[in-house]
């Protein structure tokens, strides 16, 4: 069986609260072997961290969502970095820029999206980055403050080719999820054929954006398989050849071993 790693799920959230263990275990059935539980506020983190201690084949990513930039406070990015010293947390995020929303006003979302930078650099782990009908922001930000040595990762990455381009001469992985798959989505396919097998990493980003034939209903890891699936076929390779190479990137970029 193939071994795929989810790096973006939200199994911390209150979609999953009454069948969890077997949302877990269909993922698992699906080859689905690791998991990345991305926290993104404090009751997402504060469960992201409960559930990588209680199953050994989770991780955890910890940051602040831009849409809820306005409620970051220094104290919350102190406990952010305080938590990094756990084992487990292997990256900062989901961070980012999304114009898509009204809540928090953009130069917010960007005072937001700095300090976690500053931060991932700081702790040395990867960063993960979220962007909605703002990545061209987001690839300057990124060239103006620099990626740290750790890189990162551009979540279901919604640009186009030229911005994934700037996006990965600035040191960063693209990640592809469920709108890869979807009919009448051209933009993801030619961005996902173009970027470097060796920078690319698939996702759910569950419960939201499951794949075709799923769209519209809630998204699980068990789903990142017709991800792959449709990368391989893209790319012109196997899917067996999409699962060892993404996740090896994976494994790599969040400094995870064999024995893990």
């Amino acid at each position: 069986m193939v071994e795929l790693f989810d790096t973006h799920v939200h199994v911390n959230v209150h979609q999953f609260d009454d069948d969890l263990e077997d949302v877990l275990t269909r993922a698992r059935e699906a080859g689905v072997k690791w998991m990345n539980v991305v926290g993104f506020d404090r009751e997402t983190i504060t469960r992201a961290m409960a559930l990588v201690d209680e199953y050994e084949f989770l991780y955890a990513t910890i940051g602040w969502h831009p849409v809820d930039s306005v409620d970051f406070t220094d104290e919350d990015l102190a406990w952010i970095e305080s938590l990094t010293e756990h084992p487990k947390v292997i990256a900062i995020g989901e961070t980012g820029l999304d114009y898509h929303w009204d809540k928090s006003p953009a130069a917010v979302q960007k005072e937001a999206f700095i300090k976690q930078i500053q931060l991932h650099k700081r702790v040395g782990l990867p960063l993960v980055i979220h962007g909605r009908e703002a990545q061209a922001d987001i690839a300057t930000i990124l060239e103006q403050e620099g990626v740290g040595p750790a890189g990162g990762i551009m979540h279901c990455f919604s640009g186009d080719e030229e911005t994934a381009k700037r996006c990965l001469d600035a040191g960063m992985h693209i990640s592809f999820g469920g709108p890869v798959t979807f009919k009448n989505a051209q933009l993801p396919k030619d961005v996902a054929k173009m970027v470097p097998l060796d920078r690319l990493l698939i996702e759910t980003d569950c419960p939201f954006l499951a794949p075709h034939p799923y769209r519209g209903k809630r998204n699980e890891p068990a789903h990142v398989a017709l991800v792959a699936e449709k990368i391989a076929e893209l790319k012109g390779v196997t899917v067996e050849e999409i699962a060892e190479i993404t996740t090896a990137n994976a494994k790599r970029l969040f400094g995870l071993t064999d024995e893990n």
